[in-house]
């Protein structure tokens, strides 16, 4: 099976559904338990037929549905036709997938020196080392990359990478802006776009965009 782009996702044309990092996600409010356990119930069963199976997170109000196919490391068409199934069975009980509150968190240390010091974070988080990242084997932990950086002094060394449908990066500019933050930097856009605080702590918003 072959790992799809983001633009042959977008092609795809799935409503609700938004590609973060290797993955599909979908939010679906369900208004109360009883009815996000009923769809978890069928959607067990069409995965089960399907033979490819979802992350699920049921809360109370709502259900975050997140698909990849981990033989390849990303989205398949696998992935596509169970999201379509999904959205079928979510309109049959009066629901809908979307994705506009739906992020994805990264973090990334900025080091001279990633071979020094990843080991240390894979012992204290409990996460295992995966080629340049740290991932947690139970998929609890935001994945955590190493960037190469100089070593001045002072300098930020943790900054957040947060990964949205590219529909909502202008509205969390505008808001960030509206909070006393700036925009930093779009010279990477629409790739990403680097925002700080007013302290200068910066943050990345993502988007599978020109990558």
């Amino acid at each position: 099976m072959t790992k799809l782009t983001g633009k042959q996702i977008a092609e795809a044309g799935l409503d609700g559904w938004v590609f973060v990092p290797a993955a599909l996600r979908s939010r679906i409010r369900t208004a109360d338990f009883r009815t996000g356990l009923s769809l978890v119930n069928a959607i067990g069963a069409a995965a089960e037929e399907m033979d490819h199976h979802p992350d699920l997170d049921l809360r109370y109000q709502h259900l975050d549905v997140r698909l990849s196919s981990h033989d390849v490391g990303g989205v398949t068409n696998r992935d596509i036709r169970l999201a379509r199934r999904i959205t079928e069975l979510a309109a049959e009980a009066g629901l809908s997938t979307a994705c506009d509150d739906v992020s994805a968190l990264e973090w990334a240390l900025d080091s001279p020196a990633r071979d020094g010091i990843a080991p240390f974070w894979s012992a204290v988080l409990g996460m295992r080392v995966d080629g340049p990242d740290l991932v947690d084997p139970h998929g609890e932990l935001p994945l955590i990359w190493f960037q190469q950086s100089g070593d001045e002094e002072p300098r930020q060394r943790w900054h957040p990478d947060v990964w949205v449908d590219p529909a909502q990066v202008q509205p969390r500019i505008d808001a960030a802006i509206k909070a006393g933050g700036i925009l930093f930097s779009d010279a990477e856009a629409p790739s990403f776009w680097v925002l700080a605080d007013p302290e200068g702590n910066k943050v990345c918003l993502c988007t599978w965009q020109s990558r």
